[in-house]
């Protein structure tokens, strides 16, 4: 079993779950609060996770939504309270373990969410009195078993970035058996956030080579095997790699984002129904475009290195093999296919610019060129 200490322990095999009593007792955690969804619940993993627990008292919150929002948090936190708990699990893909994130803010730090979002200048606010957390994922996208951030909407319906060191996970716990069955279409949506998540901080410009390799690494497994993942299920070597890849640009994304994320955190403040992994993979097309006019990526030549890690003849090539890919794996050809309109793209535009991420892309975006990339997006 490989033992990767990278920002977090992680523990990454075929069965780690079974170690996640021990990992409670690393952490110190004897009372946890598990946080998972609904979907997580009905599909038995809920019950795997609490099989793992045997000899400790585990209270469950199971009504994370899609989109982890404030609300959820404060009911959540309440759970938390009443049953003395000291410390948090999250079992499920990004949403729960954001949704984690969020308690172990709430339940320890007082006043609104809001108060501790980055925008807000809030990144100190959020103390080592944080919930200490364990997470284990059930989906390769987010990665942020091992990420420093949460994305929450909050109750002024914005869709707001939290980021401290202290929100890490005590404990990844990267259990591919527990991606198996994953249905396809979110196998996929999941996979191509994963790879946004890899590409953008390759992209970036902030300097920092190990997380340069980690990205480049990720990309070159999610893209070798994310088909061969949402085509069968059952691939459990297309499954390791795909939970590595979304590790890797999770561990490579303190390096900085862009405009992909900054288009799709507030589209997804805008309409909370949309899925985060599918509007990433739809603007990755013409966020590629515009970055490669970025002089930091054409110096450290990052699209061309990104092409070879595809496979790929050329970098002009990408944005249409992002394109063919998404296709290849049933998503949406674009936002017209989630029902977004132009109607909706000044919002969109407004929240882009506010976003942590809009300023770690390699190339400043102005609201025409927001428009621009939206448009072709749709």
């Amino acid at each position: 079993m490989a033992l990767i200490h990278y920002i977090t322990q992680i523990q990454f095999e075929f069965g780690a779950l079974q170690l996640l009593q021990q990992e409670c007792a690393r952490a110190g955690i004897q009372r946890p609060l598990l946080v998972t969804d609904p979907g997580i619940k009905a599909s038995g993993l809920l019950q795997k996770a609490l099989d793992a627990l045997p000899d400790l008292p585990v209270a469950v919150f199971d009504q994370t939504p899609a989109n982890p929002t404030e609300a959820a948090v404060r009911a959540a936190v309440a759970v938390y309270q009443a049953q003395r708990c000291d410390g948090l699990i999250a079992v499920g893909g990004g949403s729960s373990i954001d949704c984690a994130k969020g308690i172990a803010i709430a339940a320890t730090h007082e006043g609104p969410l809001t108060r501790y979002a980055t925008i807000e200048g809030g990144s100190p606010r959020i103390t080592e009195r944080v919930a200490p957390l364990i997470a284990v994922p059930t989906t390769a996208g987010t990665g942020s078993e091992v990420a420093r951030g949460a994305i929450l909407i909050v109750d002024d319906h914005r869709k707001l970035g939290f980021h401290s060191w202290h929100l890490v996970p005590k404990t990844a716990i990267c259990d591919p058996e527990l991606t198996l069955g994953l249905p396809p279409h979110l196998t996929a949506a999941t996979g191509m956030d994963a790879i946004a998540h890899c590409m953008e901080t390759f992209m970036s410009a902030a300097f920092n080579p190990p997380a340069d390799g980690i990205a480049l690494d990720g990309l070159a497994r999610g893209w070798a095997h994310i088909e061969r993942a949402t085509r069968d299920g059952s691939d459990r070597e297309a499954r390791l790699n795909m939970m590595s890849a979304s590790m890797q640009g999770a561990m490579a994304f303190q390096k900085g984002l862009g405009c992909v994320h900054s288009l799709s955190h507030s589209l997804g403040g805008v309409n909370p129904r949309l899925h985060h992994g599918t509007l990433n993979a739809l603007f990755l097309p013409a966020v590629v475009r515009f970055n490669a006019e970025a002089p930091s990526v054409q110096k450290e030549r990052r699209l061309e290195r990104m092409a070879q890690a595809m496979g790929l003849a050329q970098a002009a090539d990408i944005p249409e093999a992002l394109r063919d890919m998404n296709a290849r794996l049933g998503l949406p050809t674009g936002l017209a296919a989630l029902g977004v309109t132009p109607a909706e793209f000044d919002a969109v535009i407004r929240g882009a610019l506010a976003d942590h991420c809009h300023l770690t892309n390699p190339r400043t975006a102005t609201a025409e060129e927001y428009r621009a990339m939206l448009q072709a997006s749709l």
